[in-house]
């Protein structure tokens, strides 16, 4: 789909002397910055997707939801079952 944007002539002129040194055209340049913008703004809960895992936590949701429910069951003097 085609769109009409109006950018300064100093923008215009810079990303015409970016596209003829990377040998793309104006709006390569721009769809590949349009999806870069939209990866940077991805949804929170896409964003915190795995977070534990990639900063050294690694343990499973639900293993780690279970051993606190079994450490308030000791500390309640529960037996545990539900």
């Amino acid at each position: 789909m085609r769109i009409l944007a109006d950018l300064p002539d100093d923008d215009i002129r810079w990303l015409d002397d970016l596209a003829a040194e990377r040998g793309k055209s104006r709006a390569a340049l721009l769809r590949e910055a349009v999806s870069a913008f939209r990866e940077r703004e991805r949804d929170w809960l896409e964003q915190g997707f795995g977070l534990w895992t990639r900063f050294g936590r690694g343990v499973d949701g639900k293993d780690y939801e279970s051993a606190l429910r079994a450490e308030w069951s000791a500390s309640s003097g529960e037996s545990g079952a539900a």
